[in-house]
């Protein structure tokens, strides 16, 4: 069997004042933080797409990346090696999972027959490494946005044939995740939406896209699969406007259609920041409605407009993210799956390891900052307290619905002007700081 990562040894916790290169300066697997240990909370998952098949490539340069398994001709070959890679790589990390879509695994064939075909010879291989290491999967999805034929969408295009093709991939791609156990699926809709409303009946594509998602849903229940089913939210990129924008324009969509029993949100960092919302603020959106499943773990650069999906290292974006997992009551059966890939310039395959290191220590290091924020009540003293006018007399009466607005004229002709109070944000930034800095 042939060793991807050779130099790699199995990555420890070493601490922060350590000199190995490739150890864990925070994250300590074992460490309990609270009721879990850190590996408990965090259920960290590497992203396939972007570790095994990224290349390395963007619109205005060809690929750069150098991997073991280049150099192999044979398409079904290649995608073995992978499989063996991603086994490889997760082992000495201490990962538990990993995320793909059903192309990532095993080349696209001529037909949707073929791409199954692949599939079919994939995954005893797989099903062989996740029973040999326990390692196992996040998610899966399917990838309807690469091939030509999803150029203007899969189950929001315009041609009915591209509608079926799209449903029978995704039909394969969630039998697979259930013969894997994977604890999710996830439908990215990279491509659902519209460039322009000229040539666009944006009633019959969303009507369709509820359609899509009534079916998928329904053969998750006849073939047993009892993972949870996610979207995710993405602006902007490619479509100029798509339908799944970001949390509460998803969360309407499935308001609407009666689906939001059934899909919860699988939210990512750099979408958020694409979507001009903070993370925290999805998130934070999510959990409120009951509708938060896992989180693709990433961050993108906020001078450029597109999706850069850099490895976390922003201490204050995630802990202010881990807050609200922790206010949330933690992530399972959802995670942390690193949707990141190393820079065009990081072409190494050790260069790997050093990004999920550092997403790993970043998270870690969020983990204890978020838990200490938590703990202190602080916070949300401070908020409570701001609040307080609506626990007793009117703003009592407002929130149990026991107000119309003559009872609010004739309670301000009874009182004088009321005047604000302070927010307090530089203090709250501070506090902020100081469990980040403390931890």
């Amino acid at each position: 069997m042939s060793e991807y990562f050779p130099e790699v040894p199995h990555v420890e916790y070493e601490g922060p004042d350590s000199d190995t290169e490739l150890a864990f300066d925070y994250y300590d697997p074992d460490k309990q933080v609270g009721d879990k240990t850190m590996k408990e909370h965090l259920r960290f998952a590497v992203s396939f797409w972007h570790a095994f098949t990224g290349d390395g490539s963007d619109p205005f340069g060809a690929p750069t990346m150098q991997r073991p398994w280049d150099d192999i001709e044979d398409p079904m070959e290649k995608a073995e090696a992978r499989i063996e890679a991603n086994f490889e790589l997760l082992d000495k990390l201490g990962v538990d999972y990993f995320c793909y879509h059903d192309r990532d695994l095993a080349p696209s064939g001529d037909t949707i027959e073929e791409s199954n075909e692949n599939l079919d010879e994939i995954v005893p291989l797989i099903k062989e490494k996740i029973d040999e290491t326990g390692i196992g999967v996040l998610f899966g999805s399917a990838e309807l946005f690469a091939e030509p034929k999803y150029a203007v969408g899969a189950a929001s295009s315009p041609s009915a044939d591209v509608f079926a093709h799209a449903g029978a991939q995704v039909k394969k791609a969630l039998e697979v995740t259930n013969e894997l156990g994977g604890e999710g699926f996830c439908l990215w809709g990279g491509r659902e939406g519209y460039k322009t409303l000229l040539n666009t009946d944006m009633g019959l594509e969303q009507d369709n896209v509820a359609r899509f998602l009534t079916m998928v849903a329904d053969h998750a229940d006849e073939i047993g699969f009892e993972g949870q089913l996610m979207l995710e939210p993405k602006p902007k990129e490619p479509m100029k406007f798509q339908y799944d924008h970001d949390a509460a324009t998803i969360h309407a969509f499935l308001q609407k259609y009666d689906l939001d029993d059934r899909f919860t949100l699988n939210i990512e960092t750099n979408h958020a920041t694409l979507a001009d919302r903070p993370f925290a603020h999805e998130l934070r959106y999510a959990r409120l409605n009951d509708i938060l499943g896992s989180i693709d773990a990433n961050q993108g650069d906020k001078l450029v407009g597109w999706d850069t999906d850099e490895f976390p290292f922003s201490l204050r974006d995630h802990t202010l993210a881990m807050y609200e997992i922790l206010q949330n009551g933690g992530i399972a059966p959802g995670g942390i799956n690193f949707d990141a890939k190393v820079r065009r310039e990081s072409f190494e395959p050790v260069d790997l390891v050093h990004g999920h290191i550092t997403g790993m220590d970043t998270y870690a290091r969020a983990l204890e900052a978020a838990h200490a924020l938590k703990e202190s009540g602080e916070l949300e003293e401070f908020v409570d307290e701001r609040y307080s006018s609506y626990d007793e007399g009117i703003g009592q009466q407002i929130v149990e619905g026991e107000a119309d607005l003559a009872d609010l004229e004739e309670y301000t002709l009874d009182n004088d002007v009321p005047h604000p109070e302070s927010g307090r944000e530089e203090k709250l930034n501070a506090l902020l700081n100081r469990y980040i800095l403390e931890a």
